[in-house]
């Protein structure tokens, strides 16, 4: 790519950023959220120890929203689209590192875990970037082991919403819509978990999303718990 075609992609990228940060803030502040279990992130972030908090990709936009001015790390692929995501999240005061399973993956997923060993919360969708959908791929385990920190399932829904043909059905909350964000139990990676370890974790944590999603689902339509 020439010098000014990567200028005008890095234009395109914070056009487009700030207009997404916008949209999406504008949304969030209509959306009466219900949350439950964010104590437990909440611990690590003031107590400086880190975790690692796992949602799927396509329910992105309301914990953006409510995890906003956070110190919260994100890892966001390194491509195009990446570009525009690194500038949403970036206004949303996360800390970004870039990186993918396809391009930078090593790398990133080191830079992650530094980030976390030295105390930082750091938010992943283990489906990303280009899926497929709501399969959790190991590298949040991975992270997660080389840190000695927990994993903490996450589940999103919001209704009424719009859901992107995208490979994600990326959800986006119409105003005023009913969201819940839930947090469920940590889970941890044995310094010494093999490939079955592996396999059977990666299971575990794509059931507890798949459940917490569920109910997420079902607040949003019946209303919150009493």
């Amino acid at each position: 790519m020439s010098e000014r075609a990567s200028i005008e992609t890095l234009r395109r990228a914070k056009r487009l950023g700030w207009l997404g940060y916008t949209l999406a803030r504008a949304t969030g502040r209509t959306v009466r959220l219900y949350v439950e279990g964010w104590e437990q992130i909440d611990r690590h972030l003031h107590e400086g120890t880190g975790a690692v908090m796992v949602s799927w990709h396509g329910r992105t936009l309301l914990p953006a929203n409510y995890m906003r001015q956070r110190g919260i790390w994100a890892l966001i692929s390194l491509s195009r689209d990446g570009e525009v995501q690194a500038e949403i999240f970036q206004r949303f005061g996360f800390n970004i590192l870039r990186g993918s399973t396809n391009r930078g993956g090593v790398r990133a997923a080191l830079e992650a875990a530094r980030a976390v060993r030295r105390g930082g919360v750091l938010a992943f969708t283990p489906d990303g970037p280009r899926g497929p959908n709501k399969k959790f791929q190991p590298g949040a385990l991975r992270i997660a082991q080389k840190a000695g920190a927990p994993i903490y399932p996450a589940g999103v829904s919001a209704y009424p919403r719009l859901l992107l043909p995208t490979w994600d059905r990326y959800l986006i909350p119409m105003p005023f819509a009913r969201g819940a964000f839930l947090i469920g139990a940590p889970v941890w990676v044995p310094e010494n978990a093999d490939k079955d370890e592996f396999a059977r974790l990666t299971e575990q944590l794509e059931q507890a999303i798949n459940e917490l999603e569920a109910r997420a689902e079902r607040i949003v339509r019946r209303g919150p718990p009493r």
